[in-house]
């Protein structure tokens, strides 16, 4: 049997930062350089992607893999902390992991809908549920934990 064939590719749904246009993206060929759909414009998932209110929730279910969604305000100077180590993570992991930013001020119903009472807080999802949840600064060394415990 083909190894690939029993291999389930590694995708997620993501929204264009230029369109707002939802796409569907192939994890295992992010070197070929994806674009959306709509506007052609290059999808970067080496780096968090941002999400809003209104697509969140189809972010986190179309995703086969893990979904580290941060969420945030950019007065908040834990949140600012967190940034730079988000964006290792992503680098790192990119093709495994997607790392999502939601913008708490800019976005009120989706703290609201995950019971976020302080940010940042970060929740890993897998299979569209909710499996860790860390409120407040985390190492990296602490994040890679919370995730990895995610995908026993």
């Amino acid at each position: 049997m083909n190894a690939s064939a029993t291999q389930p590719v590694a995708s997620a749904v993501v929204g264009c930062p230029f369109c707002d246009t939802l796409n569907r993206v192939s994890l295992g060929r992010l070197d070929n350089r994806p674009k959306c759909a709509e506007c052609q414009k290059p999808l970067l998932l080496d780096r968090p992607v941002f999400a809003k209110d209104e697509s969140l929730s189809r972010v986190i279910s179309g995703a086969t893999v893990p979904v580290l969604v941060d969420f945030y305000a950019d007065w908040c100077g834990p949140c600012r902390m967190m940034a730079p180590v988000l964006d290792e993570l992503a680098t790192e992991r990119a093709g495994e992991l997607l790392v999502v930013k939601v913008n708490s001020d800019q976005n009120p119903v989706s703290p609201q809908h995950f019971g976020v009472r302080g940010i940042p807080t970060l929740i890993v999802f897998r299979d569209g549920q909710e499996v860790r949840r860390q409120v407040g600064f985390a190492p990296k060394a602490q994040l890679a934990a919370l995730i990895d415990g995610s995908t026993r």
